[in-house]
C-alpha cells in the first residue's frame, strides 16, 4: 500500500526555512507521524544547514513516489548553479522548485504541500498579488481562500493582497459566498465540525458612506443566503470590537474583508503561532505564517514554532 507524502518546497535559497525544516523534523511532531515527506530543495544547501545544526539525519534520494517508507525523509535535489546567488539565479531555482513540486501533486499520492516563504516582490514581481494567487493560477484554481489557522480562532480575508483603494470594488455577494462555503466544507471535512463563522463589515462601524453601501447590497445578502444553506454565520460586525475577548469567543472564524483588517488583530494576539493554509486548491496547501527573514538567515535562531503548528495540523487532520 502507498504512503501518501507531504511535498515540502524550501523556496527561497537564503530564507530561514531550511533551518527550522530541519528543527521541526527533529522535534517529537514529526518523529510521531507516519506520513514520508518529500523535500525539493538543493541538497548541497539542505546538508550544508544540517552541519550548522550539528545534527544528525539520514535523507533518502528521492526516485519516484512508489513504495516511499512511514516516517522517512526524502529529497528531491534542485542543484544551485555554481557561482554568485544573483536575483536571476534565484527566481530560477525557485521556480523549478515549483514546478516539481506542483508537478508530484498533480500525480495525487499527497497529503498537503508545503512551501517555505519567498519575496513576493523580488520573485512574483507583480505578475501574481501573492503565492496563494500564484498556485490558484498554476492549478486552473478559480476560487482559493485564504485561512490563518489556529486552533482556538482562525481568519480569512475576502480579498487578499489587494490596495486598500481597490477593495471594495472586489467586495461581491457572490465571492463572500463561494468562499465561506469553502471554508465550512473545510471545516466539516478535516475538523468534523461546523464552524461558527464571523463576518466584519467593511467601513468602520458597518456604517454607510458616499456612493455604494456595501453591508447592505453585498455582505448582508450574502450572510441571507448563506443561513438558508444551515451554514452558522452571523455579521457584519464591526472590526474594532469582533476581536475582543468576550467576542471572539462565541467564533471559530472571523471574515474580514481585506488582509490587514483580519491579520493585524490575529497576529497581535497569536503572534506566529498560526500557520496560511489554502482552501480551494487541488491539495491542501499550508505555509508558514511568517515571511523569508532574510535578517535571521545563519543565526541558527529562528523559532520552528509555525512549521510545527503546520506539521501537527497534518498530523491529526490530514494524515
Amino acid at each position: 500500500m502507498k504512503n501518501k507524502s507531504v511535498v515540502i518546497i524550501c523556496g527561497d535559497p537564503k530564507s530561514t526555512f531550511n533551518e527550522i525544516l530541519i528543527k521541526t523534523i527533529k522535534n517529537k511532531v514529526y518523529k510521531n507521524s507516519k506520513f514520508p515527506i518529500i523535500i525539493i530543495c538543493s541538497e548541497k544547501l539542505f546538508q550544508n544547514e544540517i552541519k550548522k545544526q550539528k545534527v544528525k539525519l539520514n535523507l533518502q534520494k528521492f526516485e519516484n513516489q512508489t513504495n516511499l517508507l512511514k516516517n522517512k525523509v526524502y529529497i528531491f535535489d534542485i542543484p544551485l548553479k555554481k557561482g554568485k546567488l544573483s536575483l536571476i539565479k534565484k527566481n530560477e531555482y525557485i521556480k523549478k522548485s515549483f514546478d516539481v513540486g506542483l508537478n508530484l501533486l498533480r500525480k495525487k499520492n499527497t497529503l498537503a504541500l508545503i512551501n517555505g516563504p519567498i519575496s513576493k516582490t523580488t520573485f512574483l514581481k507583480g505578475k501574481y498579488k501573492g503565492i496563494t494567487e500564484y498556485l490558484a493560477l498554476k492549478t486552473g484554481s478559480l476560487n482559493e481562500v485564504m485561512l490563518i489557522f489556529n486552533k482556538e480562532l482562525s481568519v480569512s480575508p475576502i480579498t487578499t493582497h489587494v490596495p486598500i483603494n481597490k477593495v471594495s470594488q472586489k467586495i461581491k455577494k457572490e465571492v463572500i459566498i463561494k468562499k465561506i462555503n469553502n471554508i465550512n466544507y473545510f471545516y466539516k471535512k478535516f475538523l468534523g465540525l461546523k464552524p461558527n463563522i464571523a463576518v466584519t463589515g467593511l467601513n468602520p462601524h458597518c456604517e454607510t458612506f458616499a456612493g455604494k453601501n456595501i453591508e447592505k447590497d453585498e455582505i448582508l445578502p450574502a450572510i441571507k443566503v448563506l443561513k438558508k444553506k444551515k451554514i452558522k454565520i452571523l455579521g457584519p460586525f464591526s472590526a474594532d470590537t469582533v476581536f475582543l475577548k468576550e467576542n471572539r469567543k462565541k467564533f471559530d472564524v472571523v471574515v474580514g474583508m481585506y488582509h490587514d483588517q483580519v491579520l493585524a488583530p490575529m497576529k497581535t494576539i497569536f503572534g506566529f503561532d498560526a500557520i496560511n493554509i489554502t482552501i480551494g486548491l487541488p491539495f491542501i496547501r499550508i505555509t508558514p505564517d511568517h515571511g523569508p527573514n532574510y535578517k535571521m538567515f545563519g543565526l541558527n535562531r529562528s523559532k520552528p514554532d509555525s512549521l510545527i503548528q503546520a506539521f501537527s495540523f497534518i498530523k491529526k487532520y490530514v494524515g
